[in-house]
């Protein structure tokens, strides 16, 4: 029988969470901080945008990777903009760059298109999650689905 896998921030989380729970459940007394399913943000647990920089950074034809963002968001046409998940469907390596027109996984040579994330190459199942991305006083600001 298969899992689907989970992040490891996910798993870690239930983990814990979970181990608290037994422990209560078994007359321990523990309290752990941070296992609330609820979330205590006033936006009903919708992401926030993130700024990733420059508009002008993102090359037409090309796209920008945000290693540290886990974002790459490309721009197929002039003033287009569109912007993914920089996690491979593959096997979770972050893509390193675009190159000809394509977005590139430098761990089993997954390539995704730039204009909608779709596979075109490589062992990765699925297309990249898309997410919305605006351009606001010039910079991106992209918010994860």
């Amino acid at each position: 029988m298969s899992e689907a896998p989970e992040s490891p921030a996910t798993s870690r989380r239930t983990l814990l969470c979970g181990a608290a729970a037994v422990l209560a459940a078994g007359g321990g007394a523990l309290a752990v901080s941070g296992c609330s399913s609820s979330s205590s943000d006033s936006s009903g647990g919708a992401k926030s945008p993130v700024d990733v920089g420059p508009a002008a950074g993102v090359p037409v034809g090309g796209g920008t990777v945000y290693r540290d963002k886990k974002i790459v968001v490309t721009q197929p046409t002039a003033g287009e903009y569109k912007a993914f998940s920089a996690k491979c469907t593959h096997a979770g390596c972050i893509v390193d760059q675009v190159k000809n027109q394509q977005i590139q996984c430098p761990c089993h040579a997954s390539r995704f298109g730039i204009a909608d994330g779709a596979v075109q190459d490589g062992p990765a199942p699925t297309p990249l999650p898309a997410y919305t991305v605006v351009v606001e006083g010039g910079n991106l600001k992209v918010t994860p689905s």
